[in-house]
């Protein structure tokens, strides 16, 4: 999971990220929020974070964060892992993003779906039998970064 995360971060850098604009307009399309697309880009740069650094970095209000992060973690987008913690109270958690290859599929996935529904209707009211679903591949040869 790290390779291709690190892959990731490589494209954002080779792309000149510096909090990039059409970087986070890109994944705000896909992740139709743009708590969520700093976040996400925050987490891949940062390959993982606690809660308190997101809200330093992504400069988001707290409870913004807070929600945003369970959504995320709710829908997938993002994983957590625990962090052991030798002082009183609760254990932090630290958290990740899915690889960015892995959030494309997912989105790909989706717009397969939507297309397929708006071809099949063309194609029934046709009655033919041609009809072939719409798929879009992800080629992920990215080797010479």
């Amino acid at each position: 999971m790290t390779k291709i995360n690190n892959i990731g971060v490589k494209l954002m850098r080779k792309a000149g990220f510096n909090r990039d604009k059409s970087i986070e307009k890109a994944v705000n399309e896909i992740l139709k929020s743009r708590a969520r697309s700093r976040i996400y880009i925050y987490l891949l740069m940062k390959n993982g974070a606690r809660t308190e650094e997101i809200i330093k970095g992504t400069k988001l209000h707290p409870s913004t964060v807070r929600e945003t992060l369970s959504k995320m973690h709710d829908n997938h987008q993002i994983y957590r892992k625990k962090l052991k913690n030798d002082s009183i109270g609760k254990n932090p958690y630290i958290f990740y993003p899915i690889s960015p290859i892995k959030l494309i599929k997912r989105h790909a996935s989706e717009i397969e779906d939507r297309l397929n529904k708006l071809a099949s209707l063309a194609f029934s009211r046709e009655k033919e039998e041609s009809f072939r679903p719409v798929e879009i591949s992800i080629d992920e040869g990215v080797e010479n970064l």
